[in-house]
């Protein structure tokens, strides 16, 4: 074979030079014959009962196109998980910015004229804003209690660990809400007929959610409806489920019309209408023995799922294994829920869960340090988990992860110690002190438990006769690189130059279900079904000798062509093979939850201006030990730029609700780290190959996400002294920590 080896390389991406040229279509870019533009008329308010509609004078109101519950051909209802959450608002609405009619016209500027001109008339409902009055059952929003789901996880025995403790160290911790604010706004365009089915366009990650949301919606078989992934200018999250509710709005127009419908939001209407992350308070008791030995871990975890059930239960899901970190405790019990408010349904967003966990517990754990006398670092050091140890769930650790030298490499690099002594013997006197922290975390790559076996996922390579190989998949490209790394991956197991790799565009019509691009996931789990498949075309190649061992790229073009000629289409299909090894019992919440971790230390230094209460990040460390890294460049802006959304998780995005609807819906008061707000982020990979990835390859997309604010609000905290409890860190917020220390310090 000729010298193609291209894992572990910086390689051009597959889709950089149609971005930078301009030539890559985005929705908004697409203009179909006699297109139509569509607009969503919303709910004003959080709970109540629709009573009328009424429609202003002084629009040509016959010339729309007008939709109502009572036009949905099929199940009003955007499926999911379940069928809770309709498409349009019938007589009830439980949350404000809750679709209730859609418009249409040719001219998109009287479309905007004529929604400012329907009122929605609604006798209120008493509604619920917040965790604490969902638990306690102020109003029944939703079934019988408000909870969409709970879990417990149990291992040992927590109520028997109390007496031989030493110390008892308890805590409640809070995340906010965050939006993912992904560069471009969700669009569709649709277009639909009872002849031809329902066809759609538009920004998304999880083609296949989508085309099951319309399926049911209009009430058509698999192969009348077909779902067309555009180019994507960013998702994280919020564009995994959302998309549905769209796609649904401009077909449902589209449907009626008999035209071509696009829909696309402004900033203001994507920032109030879709999901966001999902607040949560967490509370902590933890038994510790006097050397630092944690006896038991006791952890109540809730999280807000707003007015439907949408994908709470997997953000529940995935926060409640994480809850416990890379630590072997003996006993351990994390009880969770995921309650119901009358604010817009909260979804997926980089991490699903895990932040908000990971956050409460390291946060938890220094203070559980300072209460022991031990150093942060010791602490976690007398608790890592090793191989051998067992999680909580049940699953016992096979990786050869070493954390504590994971640790020491992270804390070394960053100057932990010497920059924590200096800073505690000069900030005294000072306006502005210095701090430094760090945080210790895992996250599990791929679907939890029998997720993976459920979707069982396949990808298809198909070779043309002039030697170029296909790659067909469900994942997406959204700019983390999921064309370039696929391409990487399908070169290097042909032998061929990357060139010579197509990545066809995701569409229900010509690619298989990989399942969503989600839960990092794709590199590992789709891209080792990529890799299977093309070693299966290339065995065929062989066998067939047609080609033989040592070919150059003219070569296996050869082969291509000979054997399409002989023997017909030249292609492979792989379907997804759950390890025999790795076992999950769903109904017990017990078992081998992920087939692989990524481990992690992230390390924080902080200047705390005490005078304006601002935090500033000053320097960042992020060492993770991620499997074989496929794209260094690519690998590395993942994590920064996953650094820099948790810099924003932890010190500025704090969205502002007022009776469950965002009031600072735009990028004015919004506010987001920029460029000068972002400290040098150093980047570094520590591999311990996966068997069963690509190359050895595992997923590293959201665990940036999990560790940079514990870090950051551990350092503060080391700079201050102030108690932090919650995210973000505003101004504001921190004014008042900063007060309460001075109070303290006074007494």
């Amino acid at each position: 074979m000729t010298d193609t080896s291209f894992i572990g390389k910086s390689v051009e991406r597959k889709e950089g030079r149609g971005k930078v040229t301009g030539s890559a279509q985005y929705v908004d870019d697409l203009v179909f014959p006699e297109m139509i533009y569509g607009a969503t008329i919303r709910s004003p308010i959080a709970r109540g009962r629709i009573r009328a509609i009424h429609f202003a004078d002084g629009i040509p109101w016959s010339e729309f196109t007008i939709v109502r519950a009572a036009d949905i051909p099929g199940k009003n209802c955007i499926a999911l998980l379940i069928d809770d959450q309709p498409c349009l608002a019938a007589e009830l609405v439980n949350h404000p910015e809750e679709p209730i009619l859609l418009l249409a016209h040719p001219d998109k500027y009287l479309v905007e004229k004529a929604r400012q001109a329907v009122q929605i008339e609604i006798d209120p409902l008493p509604a619920i804003f917040t965790i604490e009055d969902s638990l306690a059952k102020k109003e029944i929003i939703w079934g019988a209690d408000n909870t969409f789901k709970s879990f417990l996880i149990e291992k040992g025995n927590v109520a028997g660990a109390w007496a031989a403790a030493d110390l008892i160290v308890e805590g409640s911790y809070e995340t906010g809400s965050q939006e993912q604010l992904y560069i471009e706004p969700q669009g569709m365009i649709a277009r639909a007929n009872p002849a031809e089915g329902v066809t759609v366009w538009g920004s998304l990650q999880c083609p296949y959610y989508v085309h099951k949301a319309l399926a049911k919606l209009f009430a058509l078989p698999n192969d009348k409806i077909r779902v067309v992934q555009t180019e994507t200018g960013g998702g994280f999250g919020g564009k995994e489920e959302y998309p549905s509710m769209l796609a649904a709005h401009a077909a449902l127009l589209a449907w009626k019309s008999g035209k071509p419908v696009k829909i696309v939001y402004d900033r203001a209407e994507d920032m109030l209408a879709t999901t966001k992350r999902h607040p949560s308070r967490t509370i902590h008791r933890t038994a510790i023995a006097r050397g630092g030995k944690i006896l038991a871990m006791d952890i109540d975890f809730t999280i807000d799922g707003g007015a439907y059930e949408t994908l709470s239960p997997v953000v529940l899901s995935r926060g409640t294994i994480h809850a416990a970190g890379p630590y072997n405790c003996p006993n351990v019990r994390v009880s969770s829920r995921a309650v119901a408010t009358n604010c817009p349904p909260h979804g997926a967003f980089r991490g699903f869960g895990a932040p908000q966990s990971v956050f409460a517990l390291e946060r938890h754990l220094d203070r559980v340090a300072e209460a022991v006398g031990l150093a942060p670092d010791e602490l976690r050091r007398i608790n890592f988990i090793r191989e051998g140890d067992t999680l909580p769930f049940g699953q016992i650790l096979r990786e050869k992860i070493n954390m504590p030298s994971l640790m020491a490499r992270a804390l070394d690099l960053s100057d932990y110690h010497a920059k924590r002594a200096r800073f505690q013997k000069e900030n005294p006197g000072r306006a502005i002190k210095k701090g430094i922290g760090f945080a210790a975390f895992l996250h599990g790559a791929g679907f939890t438990g029998s997720g993976e076996e459920r979707l069982a996922s396949e990808a298809f390579l198909q070779a043309t006769p002039e030697g170029r190989v296909q790659v067909m998949a469900g994942s997406t490209e959204m700019g983390q690189g999921t064309n370039t790394v696929f391409t990487q991956i399908a070169a290097e197991a042909l032998g061929i130059p990357c060139d010579q790799i197509e990545i066809v565009q995701p569409d229900t019509a010509n690619v298989p279900n990989s399942g969503p691009t989600v839960a990092s996931r794709t590199t590992m789990i789709v891209g080792g079904l990529v890799q299977k498949a093309a070693h299966a075309l290339r065995e065929t190649l062989l066998l067939s000798e047609l080609l033989h061992p040592g070919y150059d790229a003219s070569a296996f073009a050869r082969a291509c062509g000979q054997y399409t000629s002989e023997y017909g289409p030249l292609k492979s299909l792989v379907k997804y093979q759950h390890p025999p090894n790795l076992h999950w019992d769903d109904t017990k919440y017990q078992g081998d939850a992920y087939g692989a971790y990524a481990w992690a230390v992230y390390v924080a230094e902080v200047s705390v201006d005490t005078l304006t209460a601002e935090a500033r990040v000053d320097d960042f460390v992020a060492l993770q030990e991620v499997g074989k890294v496929i794209n260094p460049t690519l690998a590395a802006g993942q994590i920064e730029g996953g650094v820099a959304q948790g810099i924003g998780f932890a010190l500025y995005e704090n969205v502002v609700w007022q009776q469950g609807r965002m009031v600072n819906a735009q990028m004015t008061n919004y506010v987001i780290p920029t460029s000068l707000d972002i400290p040098p982020i150093r980047v570094l990979f520590e591999e311990i190959p996966y068997e069963r990835g690509p190359a050895g390859a595992k997923g590293i997309g959201e665990l940036p996400l999990d560790g940079t604010a514990p870090a950051i609000a551990n350092a503060i905290a080391h700079a201050t002294g102030a108690d932090v409890r919650k995210v973000p860190l505003t101004p504001e917020a921190l004014f008042e920590l900063l007060d309460n220390v001075q109070e303290k310090a006074s007494v």
